[in-house]
């Protein structure tokens, strides 16, 4: 079961791209925190690191809910140093291989020293806070890696 989670990931961050010259609605929000394009590989600095975050929602999680663990997630940006962009999704997988998990997160950092900050950071932690306090997350999962063109 474990060996399925990386493929997931795969899965999660494929389905939520959108090809060049696609004439569909984008299926993700960026917004970033520089003038650094986080979806140009090539003009992040060398040390970029993006820390993907997926929820898995409980089934009572309404939709009021869901947006505010959206926007306080996204206002993490603009309090905690380092954090070039902030990006979200829901799956759209047509595989049905994401395990229940439906909402991605990705933010990107100038660097592993940012996130590492980011970490215990007391907006961070608030925002662990909210999460606990509304209950509606039954399971997250975290990948951190750093982008290669």
């Amino acid at each position: 079961m474990r060996s399925i989670i990386p493929w997931t990931i795969l899965l999660v961050m494929t389905a939520c791209s959108r090809p060049p010259g696609s004439d569909s609605e984008p299926v993700t929000t960026a917004t970033a925190a520089s003038e650094t394009d986080p979806t140009d590989v090539k003009a992040l600095p060398d040390s970029a690191v993006r820390h993907v975050v997926i929820f898995k929602y409980r089934s009572g999680a309404d939709e009021g809910e869901i947006a505010q663990v959206t926007n306080a997630f996204r206002a993490l940006q603009n309090s905690v140093p380092g954090i070039l962009a902030f990006e979200h999704g829901v799956n759209n997988s047509p595989e049905d291989l994401n395990l229940g998990f439906t909402h991605a997160f990705t933010l990107t950092f100038e660097d592993a020293a940012a996130r590492d900050a980011y970490l215990p950071h007391p907006e961070h932690e608030a925002f662990g806070d909210l999460l606990t306090e509304l209950g509606v997350v039954e399971e997250v999962f975290v990948v951190d890696y750093v982008p290669s063109p």
